[in-house]
């Protein structure tokens, strides 16, 4: 009869420390889901941009940077960064221009200079490629406050690649704008865009990253942007 009772009261435990073992499990794979969906509410990626969050920081947009370019039409580059600063313009979003050696290269493109007359295009004391190299392009973007960071430049490889790079490891939340840039040729544009990617740079064009800015046609910019960025860049959206 003792071994009887003493066999249950084992098989209760054995069972019980079972179905105790099971439960945690659970609890803890439901931490782990709830960790994991948090994770992906937390994942900047999926906040939109804004006229409030990000700056534009545009890199050694310069003559002689257009002509050793090779990956593609200059023209559209060109156009695509004249965009995006005339957009940051209207909608008053920061922007921080940079240059590159203008002694050779030719001062900053004066499409975009006469858009901000009051702001200095920073002519780099650091002879590098990195722009943020140069503590006082770093500082002012710094100065906006802005966690959120539109990078683009010439060359695509290079001096852009770097700069996003270098705003990654700072800390900031990084947009390539992919169709303002370009190279000495489409394996170094392609290849410097590959690699920004799997840094975690996110990549978007000047129409997508005006429309972000813009967020509806409810803003009270619209007709402004669609006379002044969408009909001069986008026929059917200037319509």
């Amino acid at each position: 009869m003792k071994k009887r009772i003493l066999a249950g009261m084992f098989c209760f435990f054995f069972v019980s420390g079972i179905l105790n073992a099971a439960d945690v499990g659970k609890i803890k794979a439901g931490e782990g889901q709830n960790k994991k969906e948090s994770g992906i509410m937390e994942n900047w990626k999926l906040d939109l941009l804004s006229a409030q969050n990000s700056v534009l920081v545009l890199v050694d947009y310069q003559p002689g940077m257009f002509k050793g370019i090779d990956s593609g039409n200059r023209t559209i580059m060109r156009s695509a960064a004249v965009a995006a600063a005339k957009a940051a313009s209207i909608l008053q979003v920061p922007v921080v221009l940079t240059s590159i050696y203008p002694q050779g290269n030719g001062e900053f493109i004066k499409e975009i200079t006469d858009m901000f007359p009051n702001q200095e295009a920073i002519a780099r004391k650091v002879p590098g490629f990195d722009a943020f190299d140069d503590t006082r392009v770093l500082e002012a973007v710094k100065k906006t406050g802005r966690k959120k960071i539109v990078i683009s430049g010439l060359w695509t490889s290079m001096c852009f690649a770097y700069t996003a790079l270098h705003g990654l490891k700072e800390g900031y939340e990084v947009y390539g704008l992919m169709d303002a840039a370009g190279d000495a040729s489409l394996d170094a544009h392609n290849y410097g865009v590959q690699r920004m990617l799997q840094a975690g740079v996110v990549p978007i064009t000047v129409l997508s990253l005006t429309s972000e800015w813009m967020h509806d046609w409810g803003n009270p910019k619209a007709n402004e942007l669609r006379n002044e960025v969408y009909s001069k860049f986008n026929a059917m959206l200037g319509m």
